[in-house]
This record gives C-alpha cells, sequence and structure tokens, in this order.
C-alpha cells in the first residue's frame, strides 16, 4: 500500500478509536472499503506486480552468480560382460560470477523502469482519491434517496388527508365530484412516488455495501447548518493548482520520462557491451585402467579464470533498429496522451470550480424556494376554503413545495460532492477531508426502512 493508503488508515484509527460509533458514518464507511473494496484491492495487486520491473531492471546491473555441478560414471569390460564392472567415477563443479561493467541498454532500462514505478506510485494514489468519491458518492446517493423517501411519505400523508377531505366534502353536497376524481389521482401518484423512492433507497443501500462488502442499514446524515460556501480562491489559481497536482498529469508525465529512458535504451542496443567474468573450477577425475587390468589412481584439479568480455552488436536482421523505431512513436503517442490529460485536467478544474459555487448559489435559491412554496400552498389553501381557489391549484401548489424540498436536498449533496470532486481534480483531496465532513453528521442514526 501507498503513502496515502497508510496515512488514511492512520487517521482513521484515530478517529474511530475517540469515537464512539452508532451508526456508520462517513469514516468508518471509508475505513471499510479501504480494506475491502475489491477495485483498490485489484489496483494494489497490480501495482505491486509492476513494481517487480525495477528489481529485474537492477538485476541486469548486478552480478550474476551460478554454480555448476557434474558427476560421471564410466564403466568398461570385455565384450558381453554386462556387469558394468570394474567402473570409474569423475565430478566436478564450477562457480562463474559474471558482472556487467559498459550496458548503456541495460543502465537506460533500469532508468526507465524506476521512473515507471514512480508513475504507478501516482496511478494508485489516485486510485485511492477515486475510492474517496466513490465512497462519498454512494453514502450521500443513500442520504440523497433517504430524504426523497422522506419527502415522498410525507407528500403521500398530506395527498391522503386531502383525498379524504375532499370525499367528506363532497358527500354534504359542498363540491363536485370531480374534484374527488383530482384528489385521488394526486394521491395515487404520491402513492407510486413513496413505492419507487423505497426501491431507490434500497438501491443505494446495496450500492453502497457493494464497495464495502457489509451492509449498512444505518447511517449518519447530514446536518441543517451544515456550512455552504463558494469556493476560496480564484478558477485561474485553481486551475494552476490542478496542473501542478493532478495525479493523473503526474502519473502521464513520468510515463513520458519513462518513455524517453526507454528510447535512450533501444539507441543503445547498438552500442557495445563489455563485462567481466570470473570462475573457479574443481574437478576430480578418475584414472584410467592400469597393465593389470585395476584402476589408476584418481587426481584433483583446481583452476580459477578471469576474462574480459566485449560484445559489439553489428546486424540482427533489422530487429534493433525495429525496436528503436518503435520506442520512437511510444515517446510521441505519451507525449500526446500528457497533452490530452493536461487539456482534460485544465476543463475538469475550471468546470468543478464553477458548479461549486453555482451549488453554493442555488442552494440558498431552493432553500428561498420551498419558504416562497409553503408560503404559496397556505394563501390557496386559504383561497380554497373562502371558494376563490380550486383542488387543482391547491394540488399544483402542493406539488411545487414537494419538488422544491426535492431540489433543495439534492442541492446540498451536490454541493458536498462537487466540493471533493474540486479538491480531486487538483490534487488536494485528503482523508482530512473525510475526517472534517464527518463532524457534519448527526449523531442519531437514521435507519432504513
Amino acid at each position: 500500500m501507498g503513502r496515502f493508503t497508510h496515512r488514511l488508515g492512520l487517521l482513521l484509527c484515530l478517529s474511530t478509536a475517540t469515537t464512539p460509533v452508532l451508526a456508520d458514518d462517513l469514516v468508518s464507511i471509508l475505513d471499510l472499503a479501504m480494506r475491502n473494496d475489491p477495485t483498490l484491492r485489484q489496483a494494489d495487486a497490480q501495482y505491486q506486480s509492476r513494481r517487480t520491473l525495477l528489481d529485474q531492471g537492477r538485476a541486469v546491473l548486478l552480478p550474476n552468480i551460478a554454480l555448476q555441478g557434474s558427476t560421471t560414471r564410466q564403466t568398461f569390460g570385455p565384450a558381453g560382460d554386462m556387469s558394468f564392472r570394474p567402473g570409474q567415477n569423475s565430478h566436478g563443479y564450477r562457480l562463474n560470477i559474471n558482472q556487467a561493467l559498459f550496458n548503456m541498454s541495460a543502465w537506460y532500462t533500469y532508468q526507465s523502469a524506476k521512473l515507471q514505478d514512480q508513475a504507478g506510485a501516482i496511478s494508485y494514489a489516485a486510485q485511492e482519491q477515486n475510492l474517496i468519491i466513490r465512497v462519498a458518492t454512494a453514502y450521500f446517493n443513500v442520504l440523497r434517496a433517504m430524504d426523497d423517501l422522506e419527502t415522498s411519505v410525507q407528500e403521500e400523508q398530506a395527498a391522503e388527508r386531502q383525498f379524504e377531505q375532499t370525499r367528506q366534502r363532497e358527500e354534504v353536497g359542498l363540491i363536485a365530484i370531480t374534484e374527488v376524481y383530482e384528489s385521488q389521482a394526486a394521491y395515487d401518484l404520491a402513492r407510486n412516488n413513496t413505492i419507487i423512492a423505497e426501491d431507490t433507497l434500497a438501491s443505494a443501500f446495496e450500492a453502497l455495501e457493494a464497495i464495502t462488502g457489509q451492509p449498512h442499514p444505518n447511517v449518519e446524515v447530514l446536518r441543517e447548518d451544515f456550512p455552504v460556501v463558494n469556493a476560496e480562491g480564484t478558477n485561474e489559481s485553481w486551475t494552476e493548482q490542478a496542473l501542478n497536482g493532478n495525479l493523473a498529469l503526474i502519473a502521464a508525465r513520468y510515463n513520458l520520462e519513462a518513455q524517453q529512458e526507454n528510447l535512450k535504451a533501444r539507441k543503445s542496443d547498438h552500442l557495445p557491451t563489455v563485462s567481466l567474468t570470473g570462475g573457479f573450477n574443481h574437478n576430480v577425475t578418475a584414472g584410467g585402467q592400469g597393465a593389470d587390468g585395476g584402476l589408476r589412481s584418481t587426481g584433483a584439479i583446481d583452476g580459477t579464470t578471469l576474462s574480459l568480455n566485449i560484445n559489439i552488436p553489428l546486424y540482427a536482421g533489422g530487429g534493433t533498429t525495429a525496436r528503436r523505431r518503435a520506442a520512437e512513436y511510444d515517446v510521441v503517442a505519451q507525449q500526446e496522451q500528457v497533452s490530452l490529460t493536461r487539456r482534460q485536467t485544465t476543463q475538469d478544474a475550471r468546470n468543478a470550480y464553477r458548479r461549486v459555487n453555482t451549488d453554493a448559489l442555488v442552494v440558498s435559491q431552493r432553500q428561498q424556494a420551498i419558504t416562497s412554496a409553503q408560503s404559496a400552498l397556505e394563501a390557496i389553501e386559504v383561497g380554497y376554503e373562502v371558494g376563490t381557489r380550486n383542488i387543482v391549484d391547491v394540488l399544483q401548489a402542493r406539488q411545487q413545495l414537494f419538488v422544491a424540498l426535492r431540489n433543495y436536498s439534492d442541492a446540498r449533496y451536490n454541493y458536498v460532492l462537487d466540493t471533493l470532486r474540486l479538491k480531486q481534480v487538483t490534487g488536494l483531496l485528503s482523508p482530512q477531508d473525510i475526517l472534517e465532513l464527518n463532524e457534519w453528521l448527526e449523531e442519531e442514526p437514521a435507519t432504513a426502512p
């Protein structure tokens, strides 16, 4: 796991160790996701696998030591004698050491592997940031669905009361039957919306469970006094921060440097290589057959070798040149990738900054819309009682009020998530943001139906 994960784990442990948890909050769920999310665990395994390329590249530059051994038995005798006696044994071993002295191709390959390892670490950190966004999105989608269900239930109850009142008034002849039908239609629609909201909430809980691997029937809710403010600084300052801190862009730059080093390696394939080889030999050889038919005595021989080897590549069927051209194209492709990522980062940063400020304005306006819708409904209900308004006006006004309530809830959660996305695109998103956001969750749990 990278440094980002280690920091996250430490912060989460400190938080959960000092705060009694009555329900699942954002921190506890993120802690579970860091350990159980299949996407992040897959990314970790892939990162660890790619890290071995660094060891493989280093191995070419380090000494290569090999030990060889052999034993041989030779038998002889008159033709037709299958006893294989008498016979003689020979055995020995050899210790070889090879050290590259000059191999520019291997050196540049190793430098490329180091840069790829740095790119991999940055990419893995980006996956950790992405997990924060996925967990926060799933968590607040649950809260969004809970608010929508609560609003739908309130709307259904209000529609049911209106339907009952309308039916009673029709029974005593105060209104026409058409108003009963209109009230019943409004109630049926509200009931249908409640059924859909219940299913949406269940799906939201399932999406959260898919990340952590555990159900979360109780989650804490966002406090009403959660501050909604404009993003600090200017669009230009956030864009500049994104161009310097966006993890995807940093990883792309490291990959470009890695491809440039790989190109140097492929160009160096044309250069000579120099290596030093040393060896130690120990051989024990049995003597041959003596005049009396017996075996002569055996002897042991030790020897050492030391050689300087130079290899000058002359022609390899065009393969060396082809690999160099491929590396050149890889550099061009990665340069375009950096350019594309830079443009995308610029666009994402500007859009994210505008969305946060737009969300802040929308939250304020939708809060005012609730007040206006509530006042309009009360006035229309009074008009309906005195006969200056009809039931359709009442139903429409009530529907507008509940639409305003849903819109306000959506705007708050959009603001929270867009704030996190702004920090993600600029590379500033960290576990501390989750800890701070977690402080604005209600201590009393809200229970799923």
